[in-house]
């Protein structure tokens, strides 16, 4: 089974994508230079707003997760895999991991890539206030 859900998001100048583990999309509309795993900022969703169709097809076993995100004609994608353990509850952020870590804020495990995996040219581009394309597809 095959499932899409998207939604816009908005980045942010303060956006350094240099986590080495983690890549974060949040609701929240500010960012300090703290962040470093945050990606984009004004999420339209957090975990807890997915559809439960594709909270569910996260939660299969074996499912493979892509988020995706798209700006300006450019996209970056990262590949990981769900889990049947992942709560999918935080109001406001989605966290990719590249370990097996699972909290309320965790969309996929053992991801391919972190933050700081992201090409500097698609940073810059993250780093204006453009509306941004996310796209979570689960393969169940």
């Amino acid at each position: 089974m095959l499932v899409k859900e998207a939604f816009k998001a908005r980045g942010h100048q303060n956006i350094k994508a240099s986590h080495r583990t983690t890549l974060m999309v949040t609701k929240d509309p500010e960012l300090s230079l703290r962040g470093d795993c945050i990606v984009a900022v004004s999420s339209e969703k957090g975990l807890l707003d997915l559809n439960q169709k594709t909270k569910d097809a996260i939660r299969s076993k074996g499912s493979k997760v892509t988020l995706t995100l798209e700006i300006g004609g450019c996209s970056f994608e990262v590949h990981g895999f769900g889990d049947e353990r992942l709560p999918l509850s935080h109001p406001s952020d989605i966290v990719v991991r590249k370990s097996g870590y699972i909290c309320e804020r965790t969309l996929m495990v053992f991801a391919d890539k972190a933050a700081y995996e992201i090409p500097l040219e698609f940073v810059k581009r993250l780093q204006n206030l453009q509306s941004i394309n996310v796209a979570i597809l689960v393969e169940s």
